[in-house]
């Protein structure tokens, strides 16, 4: 079963914030919470159009002054474009100086990744990238491994796409340990050691989503889901011309 230090990061309180214009709205209920700052672990992100070094060093400090904080707990470069070696050199500037106590980098594919990580001085602590049960980031989970990366988890549900809460096995597997499809495909990737942060604007939904402690999966039931892995994804390729294309317009 887990540990309890796995346990309690999974279950402490989880601020996710980046170019969406929350950053103001989550300050404001920071300090309104009551909770100690400690309680919280609090995440935002550089976006393409403050890549490079100036840029990056100004958005850090416009995102502390919004978010009404000394210090985030994790600062990403939310995409492999631009200038994002200057980027990073301003986040590690932020991360000696405790403006930041952890960085890593977001949709960074195993070659993005291998490139940044041998010239990083600070090695990424977490990258954040689409991983579900059909794109389970096999690839990358052995790269990130090399590196002691943290691999973490945008869109653990495949944002809904491929009938995903309609997934024959995992509605199997769940019917045994009454569970529900979104617990299940939280399980599998938590013994696979992916970090993942479901998100839903519904109470008993979160509930749910923490309740998945108290049931390990079956080696045969984790090879049954990884029979469902694509190795692709289910959004865009930033290997895609056109997807680059895209963000660069956009910028």
């Amino acid at each position: 079963m887990d540990s309890d230090e796995n346990r309690s990061n999974f279950i402490k309180s989880y601020i996710h914030t980046w170019q969406y214009p929350s950053e103001e709205g989550v300050g404001q209920a920071i300090v309104k919470c009551g909770l100690p700052r400690e309680e919280l672990f609090i995440t935002t992100k550089i976006w393409i159009s403050n890549a490079g070094y100036e840029k990056a060093k100004a958005s850090i400090e416009e995102s502390l002054k919004k978010l009404k904080t000394d210090y985030v707990d994790l600062l990403l470069i939310h995409q492999p474009f631009g200038d994002y070696y200057g980027t990073y050199r301003a986040m590690e500037e932020a991360y000696k100086a405790g403006k930041a106590r952890a960085i890593g980098v977001s949709n960074f594919y195993p070659d993005r990744y291998i490139d940044i990580a041998h010239f990083a001085e600070v090695v990424p602590a977490v990258n954040q990238v689409e991983t579900h049960v059909f794109q389970q980031q096999k690839v990358a989970r052995e790269y990130l491994a090399k590196h002691n990366t943290q691999i973490m988890s945008w869109g653990p549900f495949a944002e809904w796409k491929n009938d995903f809460f309609n997934t024959p096995v995992l509605k199997e597997i769940g019917a045994k340990y009454g569970k529900s499809v979104a617990q299940v495909a939280l399980r599998f990737l938590l013994q696979n050691g992916v970090v993942v942060i479901p998100k839903s604007t519904h109470e008993e939904r979160m509930q749910e989503n923490f309740n998945v402690f108290d049931f390990v999966l079956t080696d045969e039931e984790m090879k049954q889901i990884e029979v469902l892995d694509t190795g692709k994804s289910l959004f865009f390729s930033h290997y895609s011309p056109e997807t680059v294309e895209w963000f660069m317009s956009i910028v």
